[in-house]
């Protein structure tokens, strides 16, 4: 369903320019969203660019959050988790496989919409030249280098959603819930950035950083929202980690 994603929106733009429409409505100037889409037509690396926009705020962290939550919750609600704390691994040992399992998933689902977006917009659109958002031209194998930096910033923005995710899955033994929680908290953190009255909580949402990948298509880089996004998911990692592990490790495991 990733991987889908950057082809329908590939195709949706093809279109729309074969029909002799444009493609560039919405905020030109700030490297997010609609200013991906209206360069898709002149170099098909773009349509990376515009598919981790599109995915990133919804479709990208709902898969995290349904894999997260699933971790721990969905062991214990198929009574598997107990037989898996047979073996002498540990319960530290286990949850930091579940962790870095969930963490490859994040890098993974991510590649998918980059790889998938660069297959289409290489089949559909010319490649060559890029110019950055700072009006700067660039060689397509230095975009391509950025556009892997992209995605890895990407998957980094997603590790805030995908502890919390697992200290939830620990909280519970019904993996439907733990995923729908998860989910909920997504949606919710997303509009709380958007209330204007709330602006004192912002920089301290897991969301709220997101779309500044879109900073590393500047030349020179802009790097202070960058520094952020990555400081608090570091943050959101140290603390519902540890609750996570603290949780797990004194809980009472009946399935």
């Amino acid at each position: 369903m990733l991987a889908l994603i950057p082809i329908l929106i590939g195709v949706a733009v093809k279109i729309e320019t074969s029909d002799g429409g444009g493609f560039g409505g919405g905020r030109g100037g700030d490297g997010q969203g609609p200013a991906f889409f209206a360069q898709i037509t002149n170099n098909g690396i773009f349509l990376v660019f515009a598919s981790l926009a599109a995915t990133l705020p919804v479709f990208l962290p709902m898969v995290i959050g349904v894999i997260a939550g699933d971790a721990i919750a969905g062991e214990a609600g198929s009574g598997t988790l107990r037989y898996l704390l047979v073996a002498p691994a540990g319960r530290t040992r286990l949850l930091l496989a579940k962790f870095t399992t969930t963490m490859a998933f994040c890098l993974i689902a991510t590649l998918v919409v980059a790889l998938a977006g660069l297959v289409t917009g290489a089949l559909l659109f010319p490649l060559g030249d890029v110019t950055l958002i700072s009006g700067i031209t660039v060689s397509f194998d230095e975009a391509l280098l950025r556009a892997l930096g992209v995605a890895a910033l990407v998957a980094l923005s997603l590790v805030g959603i995908a502890t919390v995710g697992l200290f939830i899955s620990t909280l519970t033994n019904s993996g439907i819930a733990a995923m729908a929680t998860t989910v909920g908290l997504v949606i919710t953190a997303q509009i709380l950035d958007t209330i204007p009255q709330l602006h004192a909580i912002h920089p301290y949402l897991f969301p709220h950083y997101w779309l500044s990948f879109a900073d590393l298509l500047r030349e020179p880089v802009y790097w202070d929202e960058l520094v952020k996004n990555l400081g608090l998911q570091g943050l959101y990692v140290a603390v519902f980690g540890s609750a996570a592990w603290a949780r797990f490790t004194a809980k009472d495991i009946t399935a």
